[in-house]
């Protein structure tokens, strides 16, 4: 199959309105893929499957991904699973805080966003959460639970075999159970896997006007 390459007008690549954000921000931005996804038209009923929800039809991204539409079922399950089952474990915020520090330590712009933003909605944080894109994973945060979150999920961006016996000790002073220290583990490495997916896809692109 020939993939088709995407490529921005130069004067869309000039256009402050329209170049690609570059600092880390709470707003919904939009992405914009650098091969073709496939037309809604074309999707086939394996596609919906592999879309799990049908509404993501309407995602560059997905609709990118749904190409291999029964990986995308995986992913997509296994994303589900992660930071939408709360019988027991790590609470939502916390998951999400998982998922944006991973995604700030590797400058994924886009995920950083989406993460961070769920994590401001979830915790009622909004200027904890603020501090962590604009000073880094290393801005000073009071809660004890936010820092071991952070610290494992930054130790486990950088290189795996930097996560040790001194996070999970960390994770445990705080007061995380083995099943919320495994949630907070599962939400940064995923996205250690989804940032890298992305970043390599496609960019961010400005808030809607």
């Amino acid at each position: 199959m020939t993939e088709t390459v995407l490529r921005r007008s130069a004067a869309g690549a000039d256009s402050a309105s329209t170049a690609a954000p570059n600092a880390f921000t709470q707003a919904e931005l939009g992405w914009e893929p650098w091969l073709a996804p496939l037309p809604v038209d074309e999707l086939t009923e394996r596609h919906y499957l592999g879309l799990v929800d049908k509404r993501r039809a309407s995602n560059p991204y997905f609709r990118l991904l749904v190409r291999d539409p029964d990986i995308l079922g995986a992913r997509t399950r296994t994303d589900n699973d992660i930071f939408y089952n709360e019988k027991g474990g790590l609470t939502r915020a916390l998951r999400e805080l998982s998922a944006a520090s991973a995604s700030r330590t590797n400058g994924c712009i886009f995920c950083a966003s989406v993460h961070s933003r769920f994590a401001a909605h979830h915790s009622k944080r909004p200027d904890d959460v603020q501090r962590l894109l604009d000073d880094g994973t290393a801005a000073s945060q009071d809660d004890p639970q936010w820092r071991a979150v952070i610290d494992a999920s930054v130790a486990l961006t950088e290189t795996p075999t930097a996560f040790d016996a001194s996070n999970v000790r960390q994770l445990r002073e705080a007061g995380l159970d083995d099943l919320a220290i495994a949630d907070a583990i599962h939400g940064a490495a995923f996205f250690n896997w989804a940032n890298r997916l992305m970043l390599s896809l496609g960019e961010p692109t400005p808030p809607a006007a």
